[in-house]
């Protein structure tokens, strides 16, 4: 429970930081409790991720200062922080795949026996103990390399932990976890706010802010808009306060006149993955395809995309057979796919939005074996017209986008194939509310327009608010077709976890 009269673990008074001019924060002043969850809420680019390196040391600020146990403190650099007990864990995974889970959890910090060489035994020992803590299914001796990408994420939180953290700095921790991992986690945060740690928790899913959240920080472009407690906010108030305009539809859908079947799957098999899948496809309309993680839905679409093989079944595409052997063949044939790994599959971070936007139609940019550059830019500014990008030219580097434009541009450059049928998976994985809105605008529009699309999303408002019908799997398995009126939370949830209606 937060306790007002408690000294502050860590106050910010002032904070400043710039960029050529530019505000990353401005004057932000707010203060963090031993023994509270602290959320800090706001849209890509409202400073967040600025003052996490600030006060991990990673950057300094060009004003303010930051007090500890209420004495001023200069954190220049990662040991600095460490020493103070301050730990951040990130949404993307840094780990070792070539070691174990044991050696991840303590890399750089094995415990030694008295001759000063690394003590195996000890390390498995604690490693255990925190696995066991977590809830987790893996041991510590277990390869990293194997690991999914949820189970790595859970391996970032044992090595934080290992740390005893005073204050423990989560950024999107549940990105890629399923619910029970979740609750997991929710539980292991509880248990360290009440050995006293302060957790700042930084998330975009406001459903978690409400379940976890003892007080809330907001922040809008740079400034400190303001800190109350959790319990005195709706999710309404928030997203109000975030992007400083109520919200009236997180879900704009347009009314899209749905056509003819333009594709069509049957019986598609994976072994071991998944098997017999099965489904159609109309113009005009938005399917969503919901499931638990591990279900095998991100794989049914890499397979149809030409990504990962099949051993069974067949596909058509308006009414033509379709092998899909190769992601350049299924868009010949007007198929288009959004990875849910915008960061390693939908884009090359070190090019810029003009390079990435053109990737996937250079021969229609070329002539006589020769980029057209103006063409290019041309189509670049386009898109960032067409899908509200923030940057300023078509040549900014796509690495220093926030999450929400580096999605739009992965977006972009698909959307300038003029594909007919577009798999979108977890289309806004990662991004703010103000975002989401955007990108579901434009989904909307796109199939209003006679665009198909196929909608993998682990949010099931998503799933219910932007679906025409519901397709779901569980554990490799297409195990219900729901339409817009029967895909209601429990029954896809049902659905999805294999429980029979209680009679």
């Amino acid at each position: 429970m937060s306790d007002a009269s408690r000294t502050p673990l860590l106050e910010l008074h002032g904070i400043s930081k710039s960029y050529g001019g530019v505000h990353a924060v401005a004057d932000v002043s707010f203060a963090i409790r031993p023994g509270t969850v602290h959320a800090l809420v706001g849209e890509n680019g409202a400073g967040k991720s600025t003052l996490v390196k600030i006060i991990t040391g990673v950057l300094e600020p060009d004003d303010g200062e930051l007090l500890i146990d209420g004495e001023a403190v200069w954190i220049g650099d990662a040991q600095t922080a460490h020493r103070l007990g301050i730990v951040a864990m990130y949404q993307e995974p840094t780990v070792f795949p070539d070691l174990s889970v044991a050696e991840n959890v303590f890399a750089g910090r094995h415990p030694r026996t008295r001759l000063r060489t690394v003590d195996w035994s000890a390390m498995e020992v604690e490693a255990m103990r925190i696995l066991r803590e977590l809830g987790v299914e893996f041991g510590p001796g277990t390869p990293v390399r194997g690991l999914g990408v949820a189970d790595r994420q859970l391996l970032e939180i044992a090595k934080a932990l290992s740390t005893n953290a005073r204050l423990l700095i989560m950024d999107e921790p549940t990105a890629a976890l399923s619910p029970n991992e979740v609750d997991n986690l929710f539980a292991t945060v509880r248990k360290l706010r009440e050995r006293g740690v302060a957790i700042v928790y930084i998330s975009h899913r406001l459903e978690e802010v409400g379940a976890l959240a003892d007080t809330v920080t907001v922040l809008r472009d740079g400034r400190h808009i303001d800190t109350r407690p959790a319990n005195e906010l709706s999710q309404g108030e928030i997203i109000r306060l975030m992007v400083g305009r109520s919200l009236d539809a997180l879900f704009p859908k347009e009314e899209a006149e749905v056509g003819e079947v333009v594709f069509r799957a049957a019986g598609l098999t994976r072994r071991g993955i998944f098997a017999d899948i099965s489904f159609e496809l109309k113009r005009g309309e938005i399917v969503g395809l919901a499931g638990f993680v591990g279900a095998g839905r991100t794989e049914v679409a890499r397979s149809i995309f030409g990504v990962d093989p099949l051993d069974g079944g067949k596909l058509e595409i308006e009414g033509r057979p379709f092998r899909p052997r190769s992601p350049r063949a299924a868009l010949r044939r007007g198929l288009a796919y959004l990875p849910e790994d915008r960061l390693h599959e939908g884009l090359v971070q070190p090019m810029t939005i003009s390079d990435n936007t053109s990737m996937a139609v250079l021969p229609a940019l070329t002539a006589a074996g020769f980029l057209r550059p103006r063409l290019e830019r041309t189509l670049a500014r386009r898109f960032m017209a067409e899908l509200s990008i923030k940057a300023t030219s078509p040549a900014q580097v796509v690495r220093s986008l926030s999450g929400g434009n580096q999605q739009k541009v992965v977006l972009a450059k698909w959307l300038a194939a003029e594909p007919r049928i577009l798999i979108l998976d977890e289309p806004t994985h990662g991004v703010d509310v103000g975002t989401k809105a955007d990108v579901h605008r434009t989904i909307s529009h796109l199939a209003a327009q006679g665009l198909t699309i196929l909608l993998i999303s682990s949010e099931l408002p998503e799933i219910l608010g932007m679906s025409d019908r519901v397709l779901v799997m569980r554990e490799g398995r297409l195990v219900a077709e729901l339409s817009r009126a029967e895909a209601t939370q429990e029954n896809v949830i049902q659905a999805a976890a294999g429980v029979e209606e209680a009679a």
